[in-house]
């Protein structure tokens, strides 16, 4: 079992940027293909950023040059960094490993006030 924990969420202001943190307990992180998804009330979860064990990434357009994913695996952390950010913005934010999602973290609150 792989455990994913994240970190960083928050409540700031529409313009300004946060960054996530995700932790995952597994000695196969270098082989895992990464992603940060997000959550909004009354909305389905969706895909923001994933990251490929060679490091190519990508984004939806709703996010793109906006939010930028990326991995360190010496230590088994990926990162969201999130700027400009919007109230759509707005939703709990998941770390999944192991594409199609076989893990998930518990998720980060993310609020962006207008």
């Amino acid at each position: 079992q792989v455990e994913l924990v994240e970190s960083g969420g928050g409540l700031v202001q529409a313009g300004g940027s946060l960054k996530l943190s995700c932790k995952a307990s597994t000695s196969m992180f270098n082989a895992y293909t990464m992603g940060w998804h997000r959550q909004a009330p009354g909305k389905q979860r969706e895909l923001v950023a994933r990251i490929l064990p060679d490091g190519r990434t990508n984004y939806p357009d709703s996010v793109k040059g906006r939010f930028t994913i990326s991995r360190d695996n010496a230590k088994n952390m990926v990162y969201l960094q999130m700027n400009r950010l919007e109230p759509d913005d707005t939703a709990v934010y998941y770390c999944s490993a192991n594409y199609p999602w076989k893990y998930w973290g518990k998720g980060t609150q993310v609020t962006v006030s207008s």
